[in-house]
């Protein structure tokens, strides 16, 4: 048994200033208040980020397992006790390749589950997406995909607006796959049609989609505005003006608000030159840019470092751990165990300072050293 207590623990929707949580095994047995406060420590769900491409140097882009336990660990270690690995737009072989090379790794836990952000993307609005590669939607490649992963297989960005997307969606959710939206120039309308297909995520809304005009409200009104939709935020300050942040998560609430990394290998790492999905990416001053254009490609950032942005936007304890912890669990299906503080729930917590930097990491009921 491991009781961690004298600190303020983030539970839900309440802060308990003088508390506990007692675990048992890999759970969590107990949170309560009782004996005095330490040192200011604050205690909070571990994140979940299910929007992460690599970190510390490694990717996951290229389907390499060895890479993905590096890029898993170097997050870990930064707070995240639960993430996806997401794949970039790739040529069918790579795809199906790095699918059956991820599944043991997400049989054995290291990761939660496998996001295709792609192939089926709007070329107008590929940002960091490789163009050569981007195709109409396959429902023969989804059903491959789906079974070579045994499970694995757990969210695919879509473009709602691409011949045969609405097909590709209602397949996915068929098979208990959650499917995304993003990388679109869809309209208000043709968005609102993949929502009522089933899609149920919204990809760094904002990024990577027709702007929102007043006349012409696009995808990121019809996300907002969706009430089954969960919106994914990159807070890093680069993809959103932290205004933005705030005002969407206003619209949304913390219940249907995500926060993201959308992480690539240069997370954690010097300023220079790497690759995502066979393109050339500049880090300059922690901002990674596309070589060929300079379209944002992803981020170097954390999700401490997101968790630390929203609460400085003005977002409370309680929100900012719920869009970091609670409300991504819930989207891919794995709310009732992963990103809470509470009896039954697996045991994942970090103990984070006064300034809300990560001390300890613990994950299943074990510190991470």
């Amino acid at each position: 048994m491991t009781v961690v207590s004298g600190v303020r623990v983030v539970a839900g929707d309440r802060v308990i200033d003088n508390g506990f949580v007692r675990i048992e095994g890999e759970h969590i047995a107990e949170v309560g208040e009782g004996g005095p406060a330490t040192d200011g420590a604050v205690v909070v769900p571990g994140f979940v980020d299910i929007h992460v491409h690599g970190g510390g140097g490694a990717t996951f882009t290229t389907g390499d397992a060895d890479e993905a336990r590096k890029a898993a660990a170097y997050h870990l270690g930064h707070g995240t006790t639960t993430m996806l690995a997401s794949l970039v737009t790739s040529p069918p072989a790579l795809m199906l390749a790095a699918t059956r090379a991820f599944a043991p790794l997400v049989a054995e836990g290291v990761l939660a589950g496998i996001h295709f952000e792609g192939p089926y993307l709007s070329q107008a609005r590929c940002g960091a997406q490789n163009p050569a590669f981007l195709r109409d939607p396959s429902l023969e490649e989804l059903e491959s995909l789906i079974g070579a992963g045994e499970g694995a297989v757990r969210l695919v960005t879509v473009a709602p607006e691409l011949p045969g997307a609405l097909e590709a969606i209602r397949l996915l959710v068929s098979r208990g796959v959650v499917a995304a939206i993003g990388h679109t120039d869809a309209t208000y309308e043709e968005t609102l049609a993949g929502v009522e297909a089933g899609a149920t995520v919204g990809t760094h809304v904002f990024n990577g989609m027709r702007p929102p005009h007043h006349r012409q409200p696009g995808p990121v009104f019809a996300l907002l505005g969706a009430s089954g939709v969960v919106c994914e935020f990159v807070a890093d300050g680069i993809h959103l003006h932290d205004g933005t942040l705030a005002f969407a998560a206003s619209v949304t609430g913390p219940a249907r608000a995500a926060l993201i990394t959308d992480a690539m290998a240069a997370a954690g790492m010097p300023d220079g030159t790497y690759e995502l999905g066979g393109q050339s990416v500049d880090v300059a001053g922690g901002v990674a840019r596309l070589t060929r254009d300079g379209a944002i490609a992803g981020s170097t950032l954390t999700m401490d470092k997101a968790f630390r942005r929203a609460v400085g936007a003005g977002l409370s304890l309680t929100a900012a751990s719920r869009m970091a912890s609670t409300t991504p669990a819930g989207a891919i299906g794995l709310g009732s165990d992963r990103g809470t503080l509470q009896a039954g729930a697996r045991a994942d917590l970090l103990v984070l300072d006064e300034e809300l930097n990560v001390r300890r990491v613990m994950r299943a009921g074990a510190w991470v050293s």
